[in-house]
């Protein structure tokens, strides 16, 4: 593997140093509308655009930014993973050493796909989904009384469960009529208890997904909800269904009425538009509504190619962020969706992001030489604005926001109330926070002042749709992707969360036939460490 550089290498890292002593001050008068800033700080795309005036920023520092870019060729980067370049690895020490491949599950709207045989392995697995629907839909799948299902319960952890989530959550008011979609991911029985409490089991199909099939939180759910079910007289093997590695312990038609492949080239946290996310959000939404969101990620990845900044949504989105993160020293980002249905979204990227590049060693197994992923976080507004947002103004923290707002809602129930509809007032709220931010308010009350200089940007589509959702899905991977090759780590694998897994093993060796009751759990913890049981 070619060495590549890092951002501290660029030829323009100590200019942007320079220019960060003294950024654009954003509570200056009329500090947004100069030089048609609001026009010109913008990306726009058939479906998405980025507005970012609000963040501090200039013409110098974007010029610079661009040649970070050049220099670092994270188009170029981007185009080879595209491609099939073993990316998932750290140079000269053991590690998963693959490809990165989930671009390939949606690229199948271009006549010939960049990689064409992920792209076809991923078209098998579409067909078998569209089959499977199929069935679902003329009766062939029912239960044993010939009972349609009408509930599908997905147990899985980490990208098996997030991002699923996050996207059914997104488009159920695009969900078929009878249909719905629930969720177990936690080992704590109590998420189990509660689900199954809350649906009939005789009309119910469980897919368990795991790429290993070794999962242990997705094994013990398994096994909990197979329990329950024959407690309850349902048959396991007529209800469950699989979303596993081929050859896995769990691709067996004895256990499990159907199987769906995931790859290895699909790293669980970019793997929902995949088997991994589709089958649920199939069931829910129908094939033609799957294709949609395909073809909105598909639109997004063909633009991520594109190497002027201006015209490049995650790119610039990646840039604005490193400049936040290594210049302006800023810790983390708030992302704060004005839609309730993404109202799991920043949880989802929670993981995306902070285990893609929770990162301190390079692609060459060396410490890196800049700050590398900040902590995310968010929740939908308005109702932060009632929670967090206090600190978020006038707190010692600045936290950078990357707002998401939409034209117009999903659903088209408004009604106008004092001259204005409630998706016209959520608006306001969504500008006005930005402005707020921006640009502070002075007042002889310290109570009352607000310093401004609070970065901001906005992605803003005209409505929450099945396309646009897979657009806004994608945006996020890609610019992930493009600040892992600036920070030239790897992004695509997860080693922090091996270390707990080992340990909790060890664990749960040492307590086999043990019953631990209240009272006892605190020393029998400390006989484990003191005996040296791990």
């Amino acid at each position: 593997m070619q060495k590549t550089i890092d951002l501290s290498s660029c030829s323009v890292f100590e200019k942007l140093q320079e220019l960060a002593v003294k950024p654009y001050d954003l509570t200056e008068e009329k500090s947004l509308e100069r030089n048609g800033r609001l026009e010109r700080y913008a990306c726009r795309s058939k479906l998405l655009q980025l507005f970012f005036a609000a963040q501090r920023v200039s013409d110098e520092v974007l010029d610079c930014l661009q040649q970070v870019a050049d220099e670092l060729k994270l188009v170029e980067q981007f185009r080879k993973m595209r491609r099939g370049a073993v990316l998932n690895r750290i140079e000269g020490y053991e590690s998963e050493n693959r490809q990165v491949l989930h671009t390939g599950c949606r690229d199948m709207f271009a006549e010939s796909p960049v990689e064409p045989e992920i792209t076809r392995l991923a078209r098998l697995e579409l067909e078998k989904l569209k089959i499977f629907l199929q069935e679902l839909e003329g009766g062939q799948l029912c239960n044993s009384e010939g009972k349609p299902f009408d509930t599908l319960v997905q147990v899985g952890i980490g990208g098996s469960d997030l991002g699923p989530r996050s996207v059914v959550e997104a488009l159920k008011q695009y969900c078929r009529p009878g249909r719905t979609v629930r969720f177990i991911s936690n080992v704590d029985p109590d998420d189990c208890a509660r689900v199954l409490a809350e649906i009939s089991l005789d009309t119910t199909l469980v897919n368990i997904v795991s790429k290993s099939g070794t999962t242990l939180e997705t094994l013990a759910n398994d096994q909990l909800v197979r329990s329950v079910m024959e407690k309850a007289g349902v048959d396991p093997a007529r209800h469950c269904i699989a979303v596993t590695g081929k050859g896995s312990p769990m691709d067996n038609p004895k256990r499990y009425l159907r199987s769906f492949y995931m790859f290895d080239s699909i790293g669980g946290r970019f793997s929902t538009t995949s088997m991994v996310g589709l089958v649920a959000l199939g069931f829910a939404l129908g094939i033609a509504r799957v294709m949609e969101f395909l073809q909105g990620a598909a639109a997004v990845d063909y633009g991520a190619e594109e190497e002027d900044i201006f015209k490049n949504i995650p790119l610039m989105m990646a840039l604005l962020g490193v400049w936040n993160r290594n210049f302006l020293g800023y810790n983390s980002l708030a992302v704060l969706p004005y839609s309730q249905a993404l109202h799991r979204f920043s949880a989802h990227l929670q993981q995306c992001d902070m285990e893609s590049n929770g990162k301190s060693v390079s692609r060459y197994g060396e410490p890196v030489t800049c700050r590398t992923g900040p902590l995310v976080w968010g929740e939908p507004g308005t109702n932060g604005q009632h929670a967090f947002y206090q600190l978020l103004h006038q707190g010692t923290e600045v936290v950078p926001i990357e707002f998401l707002g939409f034209a117009k809602s999903q659903s088209g129930l408004d009604r106008r109330i004092d001259g204005t509809t409630s998706q016209e007032k959520l608006l306001a709220n969504l500008f006005a926070q930005m402005v707020a931010f921006a640009t502070g308010c002075d007042s002889e009350n310290p109570n009352r002042k607000f310093a401004g200089n609070r970065p901001s940007s906005l992605l803003f589509a005209d409505r929450l749709t099945p396309e646009t959702m897979g657009a806004i899905l994608a945006t996020y991977e890609a610019k992930i992707v493009f600040q892992g090759f600036i920070w030239n780590i790897n992004s695509f694998d997860q080693e922090g969360v091996q270390l707990g897994k080992i340990l909790a093993s060890r664990f749960l060796r040492a307590m086999k036939g043990d019953e631990l009751e209240h009272g006892s759990i605190e020393v029998k913890l400390l006989d484990l460490v003191n005996t040296r049981a791990l």
